[in-house]
C-alpha cells in the first residue's frame, strides 16, 4: 500500500476503535513484539520508546515488550536485533545517527540503508553543568577548557551517543580538549554530573530536563542555532552565540527493523506511522515536556532526515582517529 493511499484512508481508520484497526492490518503479529533498547533504563531512548510502545500496542493489537541491552555504545543490542529472525517481531530503538555510525566504527557492518527507519522525535543536546562547577555561561566553560586542556570532565553515554557527538563538535569548533567519561546510557551520565563525578554533561535535553527544572544542572547552551524553550524552565541560549561556525543538526530517534522483513510488516508499520504516530498526542506531549521536536517520518523521508547529522558525526569520528573505517566506503560523503 502506498503512503498516498494510506493517507487517503486514514480518516476511516481513525474512526474505528484500536482493536478494529488492528484486525484490518496486513500484519497481525501472533506473538509479542520486542523492541530492544540498546541503552540502560531511564535514558532518552528508553523513556520515549516506552511511550511509543503504548501507541503501538493499540495499533497492532499485540503486547510490545521493551528489553534493555546496553553495551558498546548501543551496538550490542542493535546487533542482537539484526541477528534475530527478520520476521518483524524484533526491533531496535535509538538515535539513527548511532545506527549509521556503527559500520564506520567497525561495530556492526550493516549500512543504515539496510534498515527500515521509523522516526518520531528529534532531540538536541544541552551543555549542562554541575552547579558547583563554577561556570556562569558557556563562555566560562570554554575558557576553562582552554586554560586546562584535557582537565574538564564530560559525562556522555559513550562514543556515538548524542552527548559525545555534541562534545566532539564543540571540541572541533572551539579548538579545545576535554576528558571523556562514559556511562551505560544518558541517564547515568546526567546523574554523574548531578553527583559531581563530572563537571558537565552534553547529553540530550530530554535526559536533562527534570534536573534542569530542579536546579540540579545549570544549562549553559543548547547545541543548536536557535535558543531552546524548555517547558517549566525557560530559554536556553544557542551555542552559536559563542561558536558561530559549529555544525549542528537534529538528532532523530526512532525504531528500526531489517529492511528485508516481510512486505506485510512494512505495509502495516507504514500505515501505523502515517495514521497513528503522526497524530500521537502522547508523543507530542513527551516532546514538549522534554525539549524535543515531534517530527515523525519513515522510509526515504526518514533516511533523508538522518543524513545531515550522520555525515557530520562520522567524519568527526574519522578525522579525530576514533573511527577506523572511511565513511566514503559506506557512501557517506564529507559534508
Amino acid at each position: 500500500m502506498s503512503i498516498k493511499r494510506t493517507l487517503l484512508i486514514s480518516a476511516a481508520i481513525l474512526a474505528v476503535s484500536g482493536p478494529a484497526f488492528a484486525q484490518d492490518n496486513a500484519w497481525q503479529p501472533a506473538e509479542p513484539v520486542t523492541i530492544i533498547v540498546p541503552w540502560s533504563a531511564g535514558g532518552s531512548t528508553d523513556s520515549v520508546t516506552r511511550v511509543l510502545a503504548g501507541e503501538l500496542e493499540q495499533a497492532l493489537g499485540q503486547t510490545v515488550v521493551i528489553v534493555n541491552q546496553p553495551g558498546a555504545s548501543g551496538s550490542v543490542g542493535t546487533t542482537n536485533a539484526w541477528q534475530a529472525p527478520h520476521d518483524g517481531l524484533t526491533w531496535a530503538a535509538g538515535a539513527a545517527v548511532d545506527l549509521g555510525s556503527y559500520p564506520v566504527l567497525d561495530m556492526l557492518d550493516v549500512p543504515i540503508e539496510d534498515w527500515n527507519l521509523y522516526l518520531h522525535i528529534a532531540n538536541v543536546a544541552v551543555v549542562g553543568a554541575n552547579p558547583d562547577a563554577g561556570y556562569d555561561d558557556f563562555g566560562d566553560l570554554v575558557a576553562a577548557m582552554q586554560a586546562s586542556p584535557g582537565e574538564v570532565t564530560v559525562a556522555t553515554a559513550g562514543v556515538t551517543s548524542g552527548g559525545h557527538n555534541a562534545m566532539q563538535a564543540i571540541a572541533q569548533a572551539g579548538d579545545v580538549e576535554y576528558r571523556h567519561v562514559t556511562y551505560d546510557g544518558g541517564n547515568p551520565a546526567v546523574l554523574a554530573t548531578v553527583a559531581g563525578e563530572t563537571n558537565i554533561t552534553t547529553q540530550l535535553a530530554s535526559e536533562q530536563a527534570e534536573m534542569i527544572r530542579a536546579g540540579r544542572i545549570v544549562p549553559l547552551a543548547v547545541v543548536a542555532s536557535a535558543p531552546l524553550e524548555l517547558e517549566g524552565y525557560g530559554s536556553i541560549p544557542a551555542i552559536t552565540d559563542w561558536l558561530p561556525d559549529i555544525q549542528t543538526a537534529n538528532n532523530y530517534f526512532g525504531i528500526w527493523a531489517p529492511a528485508d522483513v516481510p512486505a506485510e510488516v512494512t505495509e502495516t508499520m507504514d500505515a501505523v506511522w502515517a495514521d497513528v504516530i503522526v497524530n500521537s498526542d502522547a508523543l507530542a506531549e513527551y516532546a514538549a515536556n522534554r525539549g524535543a521536536f515531534f517530527d515523525p517520518s519513515m522510509g526515504d523521508d526518514a533516511q533523508a532526515a538522518v543524513r545531515p547529522i550522520l555525515e557530520q558525526n562520522v567524519w568527526l569520528l574519522f578525522d579525530s582517529g576514533q573511527a577506523p573505517n572511511n565513511p566514503e566506503d559506506y557512501g557517506i560523503a564529507r559534508p
